[in-house]
């Protein structure tokens, strides 16, 4: 049962706000941040939402983020670039860390918008039909980060002086670029082109045959985080980070621990069998004492090859519920599972 050291803590939310006030929930996202700071967690992430009540923006959330917070590294997993202009993205992006002083992950994913056809009209009026949502896309936005051109032209007009890169400027940013994805064809991309693999609760179950019972969640994780290491130029030193949904019930009080059970209870028959055309596979959430989620963590194969995890928070808990589930991954589930406290 051994496996690698754990080395970096992390949580992610999704930001839910209420339509009719949505002040309250982005502030408490932030303070969300602000509390994994002073918890030390060493990462905190936002998932990216269109068109429903969870953050849209989270490069204006995380801008914020960096005046709130000093320490930890921000994140988003995962941004779905087909609803973004990549050159405008890394304008964005690169600004955000400039602020942060060089702590921001940005994570994305490839594929078209959902429900595609419905929203295609607004998005893309003009190019609808050919614009490109796979690898290439990716592609154009991690040159630009890198600072590679987008014109043949430098210099001055007048008194008004032009870069030919993207501006500005953060050398760092892209060794901290993230790719999002749960096939074998995308860990090895990601890891074919230097990013970085954010492992999830979910993976395609591709080479599992109907009928044949319920395939292995943690050794079909496993086989793509090797095969993303065996194709990127670190080796076994690039970096995955997995995020599983751990709900730690030490400090929680009977009525959250119900409620905590009830959620992963309705979530459970997901995950006996793949789901839906692209026969996608969901992890069980891991509800229990800190000791008891640790010693199911320490037997999954996945988490062993791993030195970094971002724990899903789950989507419809109160502020009150994140802060007890938090306290108890930092002060309990992660010195079980051999994590030192960051400083």
């Amino acid at each position: 049962m051994s496996g690698r050291e754990l080395k970096r803590l992390g949580f992610l939310t999704i930001g839910l706000f209420d339509e009719e006030d949505p002040a309250r929930g982005h502030e408490d996202t932030l303070r969300l941040l602000e509390l994994g700071e002073r918890l030390g967690f060493d990462s905190a992430w936002v998932r990216h939402r269109h068109l429903q009540y969870g953050i849209a923006s989270p490069v204006a959330v995380l801008a914020a983020a960096t005046q709130r917070t000093s320490r930890i590294e921000l994140g988003t997993a995962v941004t779905p670039l087909g609803w973004e202009n990549p050159l405008r993205l890394a304008e964005d992006w690169a600004t955000v860390d400039i602020l942060s002083g060089g702590r921001l992950n940005p994570g994305v994913s490839t594929g078209a918008p959902v429900h595609y056809e419905r929203v295609k009209d607004a998005l893309y009026p003009d190019t609808a039909e050919e614009e490109e949502f796979g690898y290439a896309r990716v592609r154009r936005l991690l040159d630009h980060v890198a600072g590679v051109p987008v014109t043949d032209f430098r210099g001055t007009e007048g008194i008004e002086s032009y870069s030919d890169r993207v501006q500005p400027h953060s050398p760092g940013l892209r060794r901290r670029m993230w790719y999002g994805g749960g096939s074998l064809r995308s860990a090895r991309w990601a890891g074919e082109n230097a990013m970085n693999l954010l492992t999830s609760s979910v993976v395609k179950a591709e080479d599992a045959e109907e009928g044949s019972g319920s395939p292995d969640f943690a050794g079909i994780q496993l086989s793509q985080v090797r095969a993303f290491r065996a194709a990127h130029p670190d080796g076994e030193a690039a970096r995955v980070s997995q995020g599983l949904v751990v709900i730690p019930t030490d400090s929680a009080d009977a009525v959250q621990r119900a409620r905590y059970e009830e959620y992963a209870a309705r979530r459970l028959p997901r995950t006996r069998s793949p789901q839906g055309p692209a026969r996608l596979l969901f992890a069980p959430d891991l509800v229990g004492p800190s000791e008891w989620i640790a010693e199911r963590l320490r037997a999954h194969a996945a988490f062993r090859e791993v030195e970094e995890v971002a724990f899903a928070l789950p989507f419809t808990f109160a502020y009150e519920d994140y802060e007890q589930i938090l306290t108890d991954i930092a002060g309990r589930l992660g010195p079980a599972l051999g994590r030192r406290p960051a400083r």
